[in-house]
């Protein structure tokens, strides 16, 4: 395999400060490797590699365009579209503990300064833009604003050998898929190919295939039977794939860079998608007709939610910010006046999830715990009220 190199000139477009790495300690950080789940990559470096030898090129055959995703779950601090600089296209996302991670020379970019990726999440294609001799991935993994000594899955990389990514995350959610008022938990494996892995009330769990590994879940009722079927996003056509009895209905809505949604905003027993922009803080809700209605809420790290909050049978949006495990809900009530609510639930770092718990007809709020793989679900009289209990069930694997 010929294998591309990075021409990046250290300090030149990026402001990179060369100084000594720290040792090669494992990072507080539980990287995966930078590429979808099942996929094998070699990567190479060498004694001249700016900005250090422990950058990483990652290299397969014939890898012009192939997916880039997120190593571990962070906010996007740099989100760089400009082709010609030193590291071209390049995307830098903070993951705490004064750690980074960096890709560059990337094709295309798919996300935004301020927004939150999860781990898995598509954040660009492979490409060849800036100071780069081919198509490659420039990676780096930073601690205190210096490479340092890459780790995938807790080992230590030795550079030149070629690795199989086991980023192959859980991503939450719930809905009534067995008909009944009461959600099921869900799962959607980031795996080859990817999964929906549906948990009964009995316990045992239902597999449904759907999609590819990158793409984004979203489940609904999309023909008002009463059971909610699988749907999907793709970033990269920004097109939804809803499966519906004898087939599936594709259509092209929302940007790259959005995260999809789902819900009944009109209360007539079928659900429709919508999308949310991070760095507007707005959904953009679709009608049946394609109409579209936008709604301002939330900020650039948030994650959206949809639900019934008050039963009326019309969905509404919410958000939630994973930095103080806080949903804010939005509502619109009879006169037409709109309401907002802060409910606190879960932990720092929780995923959102939202279901009808109880089967009232109310959506409750939930947590799901990406360490634990525990859902966590909030039973009240409605989701704004005084909790009345809380369910932890295991679901999903830990990450």
């Amino acid at each position: 395999m010929q294998v591309r190199r990075s021409l990046v000139a250290a300090g030149v477009a990026v402001g990179i400060v060369l100084t000594a790495a720290p040792a090669n300690a494992e990072p507080v950080t539980p990287h995966e490797m930078p590429f979808p789940c099942g996929q094998s990559w070699t990567g190479s470096t060498r004694d001249a590699h700016s900005p250090s030898k422990r950058a990483i090129d990652f290299n397969r055959p014939d890898d012009l365009n192939d997916p880039i995703v997120a190593t571990a779950p962070g906010v996007v601090t740099t989100a760089d579209t400009v082709a010609d600089s030193g590291y071209g296209r390049w995307v830098v996302i903070d993951h705490g503990n004064d750690e980074k991670s960096l890709y560059a020379h990337m094709n295309t970019v798919m996300v935004r300064v301020g927004q939150r990726v999860d781990q898995g999440q598509q954040i660009g294609t492979l490409g060849s833009t800036g100071n780069s001799s081919g198509p490659h991935l420039h990676f780096e993994q930073r601690a205190s604003g210096q490479v340092v000594w890459p780790y995938f899955s807790g080992i230590r990389y030795v550079f030149g050998s070629t690795l199989t990514s086991r980023n192959c995350v859980d991503v939450p959610l719930a809905t009534n898929w067995v008909k009944g008022p009461e959600a099921e938990m869900v799962i959607f494996r980031r795996s080859t190919p990817s999964v929906f892995r549906i948990r009964r009330p009995d316990g045992s769990v239902k597999v449904k295939k759907a999609g590819r590994a990158t793409d984004e879940p979203v489940l609904g009722d999309w023909d008002g039977n009463g059971r909610a079927n699988a749907g999907i996003f793709r970033p990269t056509s920004q097109r939804f794939r809803l499966k519906v009895p004898g087939g599936r209905v594709v259509f092209r809505f929302g940007n790259a860079t959005d995260k999809p949604v789902a819900g009944d905003w009109d209360g007539d027993g079928v659900f429709e998608v919508g999308t949310w922009d991070a760095a507007r803080g707005e959904f953009a809700l679709r009608s049946a007709g394609g109409a579209v209605t936008r709604v301002k809420l939330g900020d650039r790290d948030d994650l959206p939610v949809t639900g019934d909050w008050d039963g009326d049978g019309r969905w509404e949006v919410g958000v939630f910010d994973q930095a103080t495990a806080t949903y804010t809900l939005r509502k619109v009530d009879k006169e037409g006046i709109v309401w907002h609510a802060n409910v606190p639930f879960g932990s720092v770092g929780d995923l959102p999830v939202t279901g009808d718990w109880d089967g009232n007809g109310r959506t409750d709020l939930g947590a799901w715990t990406p360490g634990t793989a525990q859902y966590k679900q909030r039973r009240a009289a409605s989701p704004t009220s005084a909790m009345r209990s809380q369910t932890t069930i295991r679901f999903g694997r830990p990450r």
